[in-house]
């Protein structure tokens, strides 16, 4: 293959990528149908292997995570469905999957369906530690919560109740 045949292959690669990932922007989450697996930051790489088919790298939120078939079915067949005839979904362990991977707008999308968002990122583990506030409550933004239990509707989101609506609500847990 000459220079020119190689750079339109890889524009032709960087072209379906691009058009991948527009796709995958819109594969919801089975747990938390307002975000999509763009937005909850667990795809990791998206990729045209040597066989043309694509390849796509996903980070579970938690080993054992229930949805995790489900998540690899609904991207093969979106794709799929988007004119992308082969592809294959893998596993990505290392680094594991953080809450600090949730896209801004995935925060603020937690927060209008009800969850209160993990809190923002921090660069040390020690900020984690018994440091957490009570989360505001995403019904009516009081910030005089309390956690009733460490398990939600999911394993990954705990339960809070807040004490001027009363209302419970969930939490997505910073991992």
């Amino acid at each position: 293959m000459n220079a020119t045949a190689r750079r339109d292959a890889a524009a032709a690669g960087d072209d379906r990528v691009a058009a991948a990932r527009v796709v995958l922007g819109t594969v919801p989450d089975p747990e938390i149908p307002v975000l999509s697996l763009v937005d909850l930051g667990i795809i990791r790489s998206v990729e045209v292997g040597s066989d043309g088919a694509l390849e796509i790298g996903v980070s579970p939120t938690y080993s054992g995570c229930p949805a995790t078939a489900v998540i690899r079915a609904d991207i093969v067949a979106a794709l799929a469905a988007a004119g992308f005839a082969a592809a294959r979904v893998r596993d990505v362990l290392s680094p594991p999957w953080t809450s600090d991977w949730i896209s801004t707008d995935g925060r603020r999308k937690l927060a209008a369906y009800g969850i209160a968002p993990p809190p923002a990122p921090v660069a040390s583990v020690r900020a984690l530690v018994n440091t957490e506030p009570n989360p505001a409550c995403p019904r009516c933004g009081s910030a005089d919560t309390e956690l009733l239990s460490e398990f939600g509707s999911t394993p990954c989101k705990a339960l809070h109740r807040c004490r001027a609506c009363l209302e419970p609500f969930d939490r997505f847990k910073c991992i």
